[in-house]
């Protein structure tokens, strides 16, 4: 073993690795005798201990890291429940059983001495360094990813082996596909499944189209981000004789060219979803689907399956039509573009848009059909907030980078109306499909006693018991959270507290206290409805270039519109699971991107002061978001110099003993960057004091 694993392990390796496995087990055992025992996966620190979560329970399990016999993060374990202990009297176990190591893979630095390597850690979430045969091709300093196999006793720590080599650290893909490795994520397709899109035909034969509703010679258009190549929605509107609008929204046909079972098929269900990192797409489909043949390219023929509506001027919903279609889009907008034609109104010329865009200059017909899809759309949005939906709005902080994949700039994302437009006909068409599966096909409101089985996007109701957290929280700011009384009431009041704490400092800790008080959206067949958007039916219908679930959907409907008899639900349950994981799986990705780049950014203005503002306090150390990129690093109240804080979580402050200087949330404070942590995605900053 390397010098700096023994030296890092110390004496708890030590002891770890002198216990002999028969002692483990008789005291596990004698541990988890009589005591209640429950299933769940590890979260390891760096420090050893774990925390065991539990499907179903909101408290996780801490384990001291003497107790953990061997597991590692992620690990499936059972633990015994010992007490309630500690300063905050969480709950106490111990881990009895290991039932399964994790597959996923952890990230380090090979070292190799001699005939010997080990992969050396600098995970939050693994303090121990694995053991491995040297890989073929693998050389000492590279980025890899290793998998443990086990920990047996006598063993100074977890043996496992390398499942690929990433690069040199630093370069950006190497840390890239690091971050995909560690969540488990792909980062390239298998050659089957290559040669299998491939082989799909890309001609458009009357066979193809037929018993289809033919849309091509009707205005249609994209409205999408400036940088998007898989264009999966498009929208489509003519005036009607009687004065009402139809509105089509037409959706990528995927299904149609992804048949069930097949090689294109079964990777696109394991991934699940594609994942956005900062400089790239992981698409859930190849580009031969996903940026050429399904995507709604201007000017070209596609097959789509659409949800058209006939929408009377003051925006009542007729009977709407759900089915196969074909299109052929006539214009492609960024939303920035969209946008400027919102802003300008109806008053506005020909030659006023789109010179030096892809659709060149915007005629009359099309910026009148926007403008009237946008005063539809802000209808809509309008009645459904007032039907409790909540508004949650938090500002997405967007990182731009070059060629290289360097950070080169960090701004702020603002939604706009042409964003909302896209918004909210899409939630349409998806509450519309769910309402038609729930009904039996009779749009209305009312579900039938036993509807076919149908894969929806629930939301529950907010958990009472983080309501009451957020209640006090706000107190302490002079807020009120009303009571707690039926879903619509609780929504009105968190829609009125976030009303009025906006543009106040203590508005981003409220917001985020208010969204942890929501349970998660996840696909279930059971419908719930959806909480946070108001709507008794919900599914994902629009975004199946993207989202495994949008694609089961459209088979179902296939199958339904054709008079097919309930599938199976044990089925579509389990799916459903399957895609919610990876859901939760790739935001988590996703987010690990951000950080990172965040980091990289921030590298370069070590030592430079920022104004900033507190954005969180803790029992250990102040969090801070700096002007005006509102990058967040942590303040170590042990490092303020001029006195000893102490938090005072009842007022959800920190004050100082000697001088009693206090600081609050939103409070307004100079910050030097003092360090910045590229492998655990963490910046480090100290108090100016003045």
């Amino acid at each position: 073993m390397s010098k700096r694993s023994e030296k890092k392990r110390g004496g708890r390796s030590s002891a770890r690795a002198g216990r002999s496995g028969a002692q483990r087990s008789r005291k596990a055992r004698a541990a988890g005798k009589g005591a209640p025992q429950f299933e769940g996966s590890v979260r390891m620190t760096r420090d050893g201990f774990v925390f065991v979560s539990v499907e179903g329970h909101e408290e996780e399990i801490y384990v001291k890291a003497g107790r953990t016999r061997g597991a590692l993060h992620g690990d499936k374990v059972r633990v015994a429940v010992r007490k309630r202990g500690g300063s905050h009297h969480v709950l106490e176990g111990e881990i009895t059983e290991i039932i399964e190591r994790s597959a996923k893979p952890f990230v380090g630095i090979l070292h190799i001495v001699g005939a010997q390597a080990w992969v050396l850690m600098s995970s939050k979430f693994m303090p121990y360094d694995i053991s491995v045969d040297i890989p073929e091709g693998g050389k000492s300093g590279m980025k890899v990813a290793a998998v443990v196999d086990g920990w047996d006793r006598g063993e100074p720590g977890p043996r496992g082996h390398v499942v690929d080599i990433l690069g040199m650290p630093g370069d950006n893909d190497t840390e890239m596909h690091a971050i995909l490795a560690e969540f488990g994520l792909p980062y390239r397709f298998p050659k089957a499944v290559e040669d299998a899109a491939d082989k799909i035909s890309e001609q458009i034969t009357d066979r193809d189209r037929a018993g289809r509703r033919d849309f091509r010679d009707i205005l249609t258009f994209t409205i999408d981000p400036a940088d998007a190549k898989d264009y999966d929605d498009a929208l489509s509107m003519r005036k009607l004789p009687d004065g009402n609008l139809e509105v089509g929204v037409h959706i990528a046909d995927v299904s149609y060219y992804v048949k069930p079972g097949s090689d294109v098929d079964k990777e696109a269900q394991a991934r699940g979803t594609s994942v956005y990192l900062v400089d790239r797409t992981v698409p859930m489909l190849p580009e031969k689907l996903s940026n050429k043949l399904c995507s709604l390219r201007p000017g070209e023929e596609k097959l789509t399956f659409s949800v058209v509506f006939e929408i009377t001027p003051n925006g009542k919903i007729l009977l709407p039509w759900i089915g196969r279609t074909m299109i052929r889009s006539d214009y492609r907008f960024a939303y920035e573009l969209a946008q400027e034609i919102i802003d300008a109104g109806p008053g506005a010329m020909e030659k006023d848009f789109g010179e030096g865009s892809e659709c060149g200059i915007v005629p009359a017909d099309v910026k009148e059909a926007i403008l009237e899809l946008n005063r539809l759309a802000l209808m809509f949005r309008k009645k459904r907030f007032a039907a409790g939906a909540i508004s949650f709005d938090r500002p997405e902080m967007k990182v731009e980078v070059n060629e290289k994949g360097v950070p080169v700039n960090v701004y702020q994302k603002v939604s706009k109306e042409a964003n909302w437009l896209i918004e909210e006909f899409m939630l349409l068409a998806n509450r519309h499909v769910a309402e038609f599966v729930a009904s039996d096909g009779h749009f209305g409101g009312k579900a039938v006693k036993n509807p076919k089985t149908f894969v929806y996007r629930v939301h529950d109701e907010p958990n009472l018991e983080k309501l009451s957290s957020l209640r006090y929280f706000a107190g302490n700011f002079g807020y009120s959270v009303g009571p707690t009384g039926n879903g619509k009431e609780i929504a009105q009041s968190l829609n009125t507290l976030l009303d009025q704490a906006k543009e106040k400092p203590e508005f981003g800790a409220l917001e985020l206290l208010a969204l942890r008080s929501m349970a998660k959206a996840c696909y279930s067949t059971d419908n719930i409805g959806h909480y946070g958007l108001a709507f008794k039916f919900y599914t994902h219908f629009t975004s199946p270039i993207r989202r495994y679930p949008d694609m089961m959907v459209h088979r179902l409907l296939t199958l339904y519109l054709s008079g097919a008899e309930s599938q199976d639900n044990g089925y579509y349950s389990q799916q459903c699971k399957h895609a919610s994981e990876r859901e939760l799986v790739a935001a988590e990705a996703e987010r690990e991107s951000v950080k990172y780049k965040l980091v990289e950014f921030m590298q370069d203005k070590v030592g430079k002061e920022f104004d900033g503002h507190i954005s969180g306090l803790t029992e250990w150390g102040m969090y801070v978001e700096i002007e005006p990129t509102m990058i967040e690093g942590m303040i170590p109240l042990r490092e303020i110099r001029s006195d000893f804080y102490d938090f005072d979580m009842d007022n959800y402050l920190v004050r100082g003993r000697r001088t009693h200087k206090v600081f609050r949330l939103g409070d307004q404070v100079r910050i030097r960057v003092k360090a910045t942590n590229l492998d655990q995605k963490l910046l480090d900053y100290e108090l100016v004091e003045l």
